[in-house]
């Protein structure tokens, strides 16, 4: 029995990931109130599951509305933060905590009723009420501390494993849930007089929880979700869509945001898209490089050659940029004579390595009417770093980039320092891209 019992409590666990990380992957497509009412209409049976249903493992007694739905739901949380941002996953910590409230004190007004007993043998249990009403709001209170907790602490472990998404997952768990299972057993033990034994038996089988989500989360971050594997699972209003008017908006949602004369991204689209693209990039554990290009003396080529020839030589630079950097890369047009280009996945040195190529690759294509080279200055700064978010990144690449005009112009500027200067004749050595 005790066998059947974990297998169940296996299925159950896998079942509930399953079934709410489908929610949470297609919130775009079916509205993430759909995720958020499934996460919040179950926390009644969960209290309820964790006051009175109880198995026997081989390690101890358990309730699965505590072990199984309780641990997912936090961890759930936890990931709906990882994916969106704090704005948004508070609505479910306070929609759950008022929501509660709420149906408790509801449940204590009902009580002032002097109800009908329909049936002899279904009498009006108010007693029931009373102890379920406490538990939940202490339940509910231990959800919200919880909740803030799990997130405080996995940002805060990534002081130390920032490319380690799944560890910091599952540590954060782990502390979370045993700090739970001390604050709701104590509610249990209080009101239900429930055995001290069973505490041992409900934290084994949070650990065990936390294992299984933290497996199942490893799986699906780094084999569906980083293969975008919802891009080909396309329901069939989206081929009807398809058939009529999806291409034409796509297009017209690709040419938004675009620069007229250059034809890359402007600083609008940038101001949108970037700060989001090192986000994610940090999220998954990874590097964010940043680097802002500025074509030198581009005044004089305006002056000596008139505007409409400057305009060439920009459409050239952005054609070279276009051309060099990579299809997971962006490039924007930051204004005047000054690109920026976002390459997530990308640390330093690689940036670096891109910068030298980009300088290499204008200096020896794009030239003036006359024939002279046209050159560009290039600073670089990479998140982490460099800072955590896009504007501090930028600012730092923009520091870098007024250095590498105060040295002469003609080279990239990093963390250390020049890397290159004016030497166009050389192509750069293991250069990406």
């Amino acid at each position: 029995m005790e066998a059947l019992n974990l297998v169940l409590f296996v299925v159950e666990a896998v079942a509930y990931f399953v079934l709410m990380v489908t929610l949470l992957h297609f919130r775009h497509r079916l509205g993430l109130g759909v995720f958020l009412t499934a996460l919040g209409v179950m926390h009644f049976m969960e209290t309820y599951l964790a006051a009175v249903f109880y198995v026997s493992l081989p390690f101890g007694d358990v309730s699965p509305g505590s072990s199984v739905f309780f641990s997912g739901k936090l961890m759930m949380i936890l990931m709906l933060y990882l994916w969106e941002d704090a704005a948004t996953v508070r609505q479910p910590i306070y929609g759950l905590f008022l929501g509660n409230l709420l149906t408790v004190g509801i449940a204590w007004v009902l009580q002032l009723h002097q109800p009908l007993q329909l049936s002899s043998n279904h009498a009006p249990d108010v007693d029931f009420l009373k102890e379920m009403g406490w538990l939940m709001i202490w339940g509910t209170a231990l959800l919200y501390v919880d909740s803030l907790g799990i997130i405080l602490l996995y940002e805060k472990l990534g002081d130390f494993f920032r490319r380690r998404a799944v560890l910091r997952f599952m540590i954060s768990g782990f502390v979370l849930l045993t700090f739970d299972q001390i604050g709701f057993f104590a509610a249990l033990h209080y009101f239900l007089d429930v055995p001290v034994a069973v505490f041992w038996g409900g934290w084994k089988a949070k650990m065990l929880s936390v294992c299984l989500y933290g497996a199942m989360f490893a799986i699906y971050e780094y084999r569906i979700r980083r293969l975008r594997a919802d891009a080909a699972a396309r329901s069939i209003s989206d081929v009807f869509g398809d058939l009529t008017f999806r291409e034409r908006y796509n297009d017209l949602l690709e040419r938004t945001g675009r620069d007229m004369l250059t034809g890359v991204y402007d600083r609008t689209r940038m101001e949108l898209e970037a700060p989001l693209m090192v986000r994610e990039a940090l999220r998954q554990g990874l590097s964010a490089t940043v680097l802002i290009i500025d074509a030198d003396h581009f005044k004089d080529v305006n002056d000596g050659y008139g505007h409409l020839q400057g305009d060439v030589v920009l459409k050239s630079i952005a054609a070279r940029l276009g051309t060099t950097l990579r299809s997971s890369d962006r490039i924007f047009r930051f204004g005047g004579e000054e690109f920026v280009a976002v390459c997530p996945g990308t640390n330093h040195e690689e940036g670096l390595l891109l910068a030298e190529r980009l300088r290499w690759t204008i200096a020896t294509s794009v030239k003036t009417p006359d024939g002279s080279p046209v050159t560009v200055s290039i600073g670089v700064a990479t998140a982490d770093e460099d800072g955590t978010s896009f504007t501090t990144v930028l600012s730092a690449a923009d520091g870098r980039l007024y250095a590498a005009k105060k040295s002469g112009r003609n080279c990239v500027v990093g963390r250390s320092g020049v890397v290159n200067s004016g030497k166009p004749a050389d192509p750069p050595i293991n250069a990406i891209g």
